[in-house]
């Protein structure tokens, strides 16, 4: 069950990723991962959306996709930053945003051992799975760090959580 609500300032938290270059487009390097503090959020509109994990079948091909589809909206309504989340290492969230050709648009960050979605009470167990503790699915607007709007997915698939959802909040 979600601990942060809406009107509530998130939790400071650094990710990982591995940012964005023409060498990662042509596979000629890893990337060196990097820090992103919340702190950097201070003072911008930000669509943070969760997946339980990179390349699993709803995150890649029903959650992902739309964000980056409909970026042209989500910039036009004033967002400055658009960011995935998933407890994968920052190599694995480097190797799906370029799957899926995020470039400098989407940021792929990992939410190591899912710390971060964990003070917001947004984990998910999918041990049975052989998965351990994840990120559950869900969705932040954020302005100034303070969350606007909270979806959260309780059931299978990608409703609240979803591009259309945040859109319309926005």
């Amino acid at each position: 069950m979600s601990t942060i609500k809406e009107g509530e300032t998130i939790p400071e938290g650094t990710f990982k990723y591995v940012p964005w270059s023409e060498e990662l487009e042509d596979n000629l390097a890893c990337g060196i991962p990097v820090d992103l503090s919340t702190n950097e959020w201070k003072d911008k509109k930000v669509v943070l959306f969760s997946v339980p994990g990179a390349f699993t079948p709803t995150c890649h091909t029903k959650h992902l996709p739309p964000y980056l589809e409909k970026y042209d909206e989500f910039k036009s309504k004033g967002v400055d930053v658009i960011a995935v989340l998933a407890a994968n290492d920052p190599f694995v969230m480097s190797g799906w945003a370029r799957f899926e050709g995020l470039k400098d648009k989407i940021l792929a960050l990992s939410d190591t051992n899912a710390e971060w979605s964990k003070k917001l009470g947004l984990t998910k167990d999918l041990s049975a799975h052989g998965l351990g503790l994840r990120t559950n699915r869900y969705a932040l607007i954020l302005e100034n760090n303070v969350v606007k709007y909270i979806g959260v997915e309780t059931g299978p698939g990608v409703s609240v959580s979803g591009a259309d959802a945040v859109l319309a909040h926005l």
